[in-house]
């Protein structure tokens, strides 16, 4: 995993840059979550709303809300598809994003209408981490993880 100025990027995973990843499970059906630095500029997230099971969800729409005292905003879906799982333990504790964001916290698990072709739009590798170092620098971001 790399890191840049405290900020965990685990290089396996894919990205929008900007901040939200992806990662495959297998059978056409992909998780998704908040970057490290994302959930560092949210501060203390305090209410995460999640879509149902089964709802539908076209590319670019949120199939989460999520706030802070200091910011609210949408998780969008790179691709196409279906709620197939949410995290429940997230709506009683949405703070578990500032905690262990691509663990414990994951979103949401999309089965996508098209797998093939769902991750054409993200990034992996040197090219994300590169893209993503130059995120935080733009932002001027220190990550911190918050404690329980």
């Amino acid at each position: 995993m790399s890191e840049f100025r405290g900020c965990e990027l685990p290089e396996e995973l894919f990205y929008d840059l900007d901040y939200v990843w992806v990662r495959p499970e297998g059978e056409g059906v992909f998780s998704i979550g908040v970057t490290d630095p994302a959930q560092t500029m949210s501060g203390r997230l305090q209410k995460a709303r999640i879509k149902k099971l089964g709802t539908r969800i076209e590319a670019g729409r949120h199939v989460a809300t999520l706030e802070s005292g200091k910011w609210a905003g949408g998780v969008p879906v790179p691709f196409a598809g279906v709620v197939v799982d949410r995290n429940e333990a997230l709506l009683s504790d949405p703070h578990l994003v500032n905690i262990d964001p691509y663990g414990d916290a994951w979103i949401a698990r999309i089965r996508a209408d098209d797998p093939e072709h769902a991750l054409d739009n993200l990034h992996t590798g040197p090219e994300a981490i590169e893209a993503l170092q130059a995120w935080i620098k733009r932002y001027d971001v220190q990550c911190m993880r918050c404690s329980d």
